[in-house]
């Protein structure tokens, strides 16, 4: 049997959300988990999977830390131990106080397994139009490296399992990483050139 080519598979589509689109949307969550959800996916660059199976045991206030691993070590996307921020901090103290169960998304007394409805009806009211969930992730990444992180950094934020996966995504996001190359390329100024 001859070897079958396979097209190749085409970069991604992400579309960071802007500043004034985050704002709108952390507003337009209403219902308190649909929050909580919300504002952990921005400040933790998580998936969604991994915060809806987020624990309290894995919220260390103390040291500020949220560990987004599963205690049995098996997931097939990698999940980070980040830091805590004062944004997530705040809104998990006082879910912490309110707590009914041992999982930190919760809605009244029982696990939340899916957001869909609620992150739904918070961009209704933010109108903000599509906006894909998995966007909330390349807008904590782009907003990373815009602000100077080294794409390393961010890597391991996101738990990305090595930077190439993290520069094939998002290098493109961070152009002044080769601003100094193409400051070289200025052919109208004499340059000492070294050969």
């Amino acid at each position: 049997m001859p070897p079958i080519e396979l097209p190749p598979k085409p970069d991604s589509d992400v579309r960071p959300l802007s500043d004034a689109q985050v704002r709108a949307l952390l507003d337009g969550c209403h219902a308190p988990h649909i929050r909580l959800a919300v504002v952990l996916l921005l400040a933790t660059g998580a998936r969604v999977s991994a915060v809806l199976d987020l624990t309290w045991d894995r919220i260390d206030f103390e040291r500020g830390g949220i560990d987004l691993r599963l205690p049995d070590g098996v997931t097939r996307k990698g999940r980070a131990v980040v830091p805590m921020n004062r944004m997530a901090r705040a809104a998990l103290e006082t879910a912490y106080r309110a707590r009914l169960t041992v999982y930190v998304i919760e809605w009244a007394g029982g696990r939340v397994k899916s957001i869909r409805k609620g992150y739904s009806a918070a961009l209704d009211r933010a109108k903000i139009g599509q906006a894909n969930i998995h966007q909330i992730r390349h807008s904590v990444a782009v907003r990373m490296l815009a602000a100077g992180q080294p794409i390393e950094k961010v890597s391991q934020y996101l738990g990305h399992s090595n930077t190439a996966i993290t520069y094939k995504t998002y290098a493109r996001f961070m152009p002044d990483h080769m601003a100094d190359a193409a400051e070289i390329l200025d052919f109208d100024e004499p340059r000492k050139v070294v050969l």
